[in-house]
């Protein structure tokens, strides 16, 4: 029997419901977020139009509905649902589903067995699935967050079609919003800002969104939130972060940040508030390295280096002692000048690569191994550097279709400060038209 052809219970129509459950969708058509897979041409939608479910990983953030798709599978292949989750269920449990669903089987009705989370099954129990995947005794629907070319065996693997869910974007999120007030026959209580910021709040967890939606349906119409109002409010009546998902995010955001603002003191409350949390130190390790090329740069090159070791530092020898280089590593972060211009710039270098298209270098800096090379054109004009009295010849290095661009314009501040100098002092050359003569055609 599916969950759908459940019988009703006597009191089931007063049992709770969180608003999250009462509006999951019913349909696929009503799924929001998901229309590359499940839209008329897409893959889980030419599915359901046959009425035919193979098995399949539904790999996707928190809160995109993948369990949601699953149930609705069961539905509509006219399946029996068996849901386990790969946290609390072990072979035990996998053992009595395949004797079900073997009796299913023997009745003429398929069985859609979904597994949630199940990259958290080790090796052994997932290929405990193989021979019931294989021979169709069950069709299996698993969900993960994870990569599952990571954390999925490649002969399971191999037997599933794997599809990539989207986290729900803000136009998805105001959607369910909308739901949510139908459903409750009011408004929430915020305009638009405090609208747009409990979106944002979400960060595309469709059931987050609506979590806090319900927490805000328990205040009174009046008044109306803002941003500010809502996150405080929020805070009080729904701490719903845990160190796997919101506090983590949130705080290594607060230490990032306090760092780029460098208010040493700020960041090392944030350092203090997630290891005290119980939080990966090696999590904060990558991201103080993060904030190392991405906030200071050149400003200061002795960051990344100082960066990488108080990560290495934590790794040899560990907790408490370890800490103490991380809480180093932020104070030097923090005390940095600070610069982005190499994080714009290579920014700015890729969209403009992603313009230009597959250009070629211009011939006059390619290498000519073979004489056939050097007879169209290879390594023909190029200027040695090193023959320059300046040591600088000014030739241009972009293709010949493409015009010189400036990518990486240093700030006033730390090393940059010497590094502007010398761009400086390059472009006058250039401007000059500086050229040196190449003294060896092999030359590099």
């Amino acid at each position: 029997m599916s969950a759908s052809d459940q019988p009703p219970q006597l009191f089931g129509g007063q049992a709770y419901r969180p608003l999250a459950d009462r509006l999951r969708p019913a349909t696929l058509a009503e799924t929001v977020g998901q229309d590359h897979l499940l839209g008329v041409d897409g893959p889980i939608g030419r599915m359901a139009a046959q009425r035919r479910v193979a098995s399949m990983v539904l790999w996707g953030p928190p809160g995109c509905g993948k369990t949601t798709i699953a149930r609705l599978l069961a539905d509509i292949s006219d399946a029996e649902f068996e849901p386990l989750s790969a946290v609390f269920s072990g072979v035990a449990d996998l053992r009595k589903v395949f004797e079900r669903a073997k009796a299913h089987r023997a009745d003429g009705r398929g069985t859609l067995l979904f597994i949630d989370e199940i990259h958290r099954f080790n090796k052994a129990q997932q290929d405990g699935f193989l021979p019931y995947v294989e021979d169709g005794t069950v069709t299996l629907v698993g969900a993960t967050t994870e990569n599952p070319s990571f954390e999925i065996n490649a002969a399971l693997l191999s037997r599933c079609q794997v599809f990539v869910l989207h986290r729900i974007s803000d136009e998805g999120l105001e959607e369910l919003l909308c739901r949510a007030e139908s459903e409750e026959g009011r408004a929430l209580p915020l305009n638009e800002g405090g609208r747009e910021a409990l979106r944002a709040m979400a960060d595309g967890d469709g059931r987050y969104v609506l979590n806090l939606a319900e927490e805000l349906f328990l205040l009174p119409e009046a008044p109306i939130l803002e941003a500010a109002e809502l996150a405080e409010t929020v805070q009080k009546r729904a701490p719903l972060y845990d160190k796997g998902q919101e506090a983590h995010y949130n705080l290594i955001s607060a230490l990032h940040k306090s760092i780029r603002g460098s208010d040493a003191d700020a960041a090392l409350y944030w350092l203090a508030r997630m290891l005290a949390g119980g939080e990966d130190p090696r999590f904060i390790g990558r991201r103080l390295t993060r904030a190392a090329v991405e906030d200071i740069g050149l400003a200061d090159p002795q960051a990344l280096p100082q960066a990488l070791a108080a990560w290495e530092a934590y790794e040899r020898i560990g907790s408490p002692e370890g800490e103490l280089a991380l809480a180093q590593c932020a104070l030097y972060l923090a005390t940095a000048p600070k610069s982005n211009a190499a994080y714009k710039a290579f920014g700015t270098a890729m969209k403009a690569v992603k313009k230009s298209g597959s250009l070629t270098p211009p011939k006059h800096i390619l290498n000519a191994p073979t004489q056939l090379m050097k007879d169209i054109g290879y390594g023909a004009g190029y200027a040695y550097d090193h023959a320059t009295e300046e040591g600088f010849s000014g030739q241009d290095y972009f293709p010949d279709e493409m015009a010189r661009q400036r990518f990486y314009q240093p700030v006033d501040r730390g090393f940059e400060r010497e590094i502007a100098k010398r761009l400086a002092y390059w472009q006058r050359l250039r401007d000059r038209g500086a050229v040196g003569e190449n003294p060896d055609d092999d030359a590099e």
